[in-house]
């Protein structure tokens, strides 16, 4: 028996309320247990028999697992009729052992009832509805659209200094190429005909970068974008036409020329924002990089980008104002927060409460790229950045020697780390501007880019495509990422096929409901080719999809006779890089 290989707690994503009358209780086990039990009742069951207190649970088997590299992932769901709950787990072994799992270690099934043993099982005491983590209802129902402003499109008329001609090709962060707002006001129908239906919104405000990460006035929209009423008129526009739209918020550090850092160079020590940034050397360095000498913290080792201190009530209170004028000025209905694991919690659950007060259905994202359990629990953000999800999908079509196998462990471990809710609002992207284009990674092959979309379409959570995904724009990691999108190339129809293979794959996840669903299983047993994926997408009614991703070099029979999407697939062959999806109930 691997003993050590089990594990349980009855806190963060192994047991937690998922909504106001029900537990999820999840275990990790080895590969050696074959099945689980819950035994499970409320704390005060039973009685006094023979001078001693007896407790009886009621056994559940527990039939839902997921398999990661060196665990299963066993879950449940039940309803404490009194709203607590207590428990242990009975597990039998591929040698026809069995043990049970309790909150200070195991015992043989027939040791339970000694009372001398006075073991302690797990107790989940009471659900609470206010500590019932609730993430928006609409998130999973969203297609995000990620623009960076100044490389989309140029809406303006009116000269803007210092701009380039719009072109193709490589760029850099030193170039301005004039992308505005009116801009994306002009492309909101192109948008809707994609099938989008959120916008994400690089920095808008006041900076002196390309970027806008750098940010000076955070109440004022960059001259170079437009002006609040363009603003204004964006998003009223945007939601007329049924899209949600998110700001980027950039509070763990700002520009130099942000008010605060302006008057810290000119007092000193006397300035009232002195303590608004993490300085640990005044005055600084005439020349040199003061944050790697030691002068003050930035984002990174930027100089120009000083970190604020985001633990200083007076910053909290600062940047709820800001947050609060952009909900009421702007209307916005999300925020994604910029190296989000750098701020404090205590920052994050101020943000959570603002945010929710003003709008109860308000989606907060945090930037994190690794495993964000602590950022998730305690009513900080409704959800992060699916990196875990963008490196499981592409590794396994960068490297051929992995398997569908390893594919399915590492999505696994990325629906195993979190809670229910946060899994359903996940953020899942494949590029971005921090990220090399996908059709770079993909090294310009288009079915290697076609199958990556349509696994990440088909996962639960809420897709993004970056601008320009659709059509493949091609670059390297950042700043080539930036490109500018290429509407000359599209007015000429040179990536009609493209975009219409990307157009379809979205409306079949608006269209069907097994895509949006939490419910999806690796199968692994139609087909022994280690790189034929399958995976089988289960809606809230029972309704099934299987959907096949030939990842191998060779062509494979399949015998379909109604398809909902399909590439490469004609005479029941489905060729190598060809996608198929279909309706498992007909059949």
């Amino acid at each position: 028996m691997n003993l050590p290989a089990i594990s349980h707690r009855t806190s963060d994503n192994y047991c937690y309320a998922v909504n106001e009358d029900q537990l999820i209780i999840n275990l990790k086990t080895g590969y050696d247990v074959v099945s689980v039990e819950l035994v499970y009742a409320d704390p005060f069951e039973g009685g006094i028999m023979g001078g001693k207190w007896h407790w009886q649970g009621q056994r559940l088997a527990i039939p839902f697992k997921k398999e990661l590299e060196q665990h299963i992932w066993w879950t449940t769901t039940i309803t404490p009729e009194f709203k607590r709950c207590k428990y242990y787990f009975h597990l039998k072994f591929h040698d026809g052992q069995e043990i049970c799992y309790l909150e200070d270690g195991f015992l043989a099934p027939h040791h339970l009832e000694d009372q001398a043993t006075m073991k302690q099982m797990f107790t989940f005491p009471w659900l609470n509805p206010i500590d019932v983590i609730k993430t928006p209802s609409w998130v999973h129902e969203t297609v995000w659209y990620q623009i960076f402003p100044d490389r989309f499109a140029n809406g303006s008329k009116e000269h803007k200094p210092h701009v380039k001609s719009w072109q193709e090709g490589p760029v850099t962060n030193e170039e301005i190429y004039g992308g505005d707002l009116i801009g994306i006001i002009h492309k909101l129908d192109y948008l809707k005909n994609l099938g989008i239906t959120g916008l994400y919104l690089n920095p808008i405000f006041l900076a002196q970068s390309t970027h806008k990460y750098d940010t000076t006035d955070y109440y004022t929209v960059d001259p170079m974008f437009g002006t609040n009423q363009d603003l204004k008129d964006l998003v009223r526009q945007a939601h007329q036409k049924g899209f949600k739209v998110m700001f980027d918020g950039v509070f763990n550090h700002s520009g130099t020329d942000f008010f605060a850092w302006q008057d810290i160079l000119q007092h000193g020590r006397a300035s009232p924002y002195f303590d608004w940034y993490m300085i640990q050397n005044f005055p600084f360095l005439e020349q040199g990089h003061r944050t790697r000498n030691g002068d003050y913290y930035a984002f990174a080792f930027v100089d120009t980008m000083p970190k604020l201190n985001t633990n200083n009530p007076e910053v909290i209170a600062y940047f709820m104002d800001v947050v609060t004028f952009w909900v009421n000025e702007f209307d916005i209905d999300a925020l994604r927060l910029d190296v989000a694991n750098e701020i404090s919690h205590y920052f994050n659950k101020e943000l959570h409460r603002t945010l929710k007060s003003l709008k109860p259905e308000f989606y907060i994202l945090g930037e994190i790229w690794h495993d964000s359990i602590n950022w998730l629990q305690s009513h900080e953000f409704d959800s992060v950045m699916n990196y875990p999800l963008t490196s499981a999908i592409s590794n396994f079509w960068l490297d051929t020697t992995k398997n569908k196998y390893q594919l399915g462990h590492q999505v696994n471990r990325c629906y195993t780390m979190y809670m229910q809710q946060t899994n359903n609002a996940l953020f899942n992207l494949l590029d971005s501007h921090d990220t090399q284009r996908l059709i770079n990674r993909s090294k310009g092959n288009l079915d290697i880019f076609y199958q990556q979309i349509f696994l990440l379409f088909s996962m639960p959570g809420s897709p993004c495509i970056y601008y320009g995904t659709e059509v493949a724009l091609g670059g390297e990691h950042d700043p080539d990422c930036r490109r500018c999108m290429p509407w000359q190339s599209l007015e000429k129809g040179l990536y009609e096929d493209i975009s219409q293979t990307i157009q379809a794959i979205i409306a079949l996840r608006h269209m069907n409901a097994c895509m949006q669903s939490q419910h999806f299983h690796f199968e692994n047993h139609f087909y022994q080719l280690p790189r034929l994926v399958e995976l089988l997408k289960i809606d809230d009614h029972g309704r099934k999809i299987r959907i096949i991703l030939n990842a191998t070099d060779q062509d494979v029979y399949i015998e379909v006779y109604e398809t909902l999407f399909c590439h490469k697939y004609f005479n029941h062959t489905l060729a190598s890089g060809g996608i198929l999806a279909y309706e498992v109930n007909l059949y």
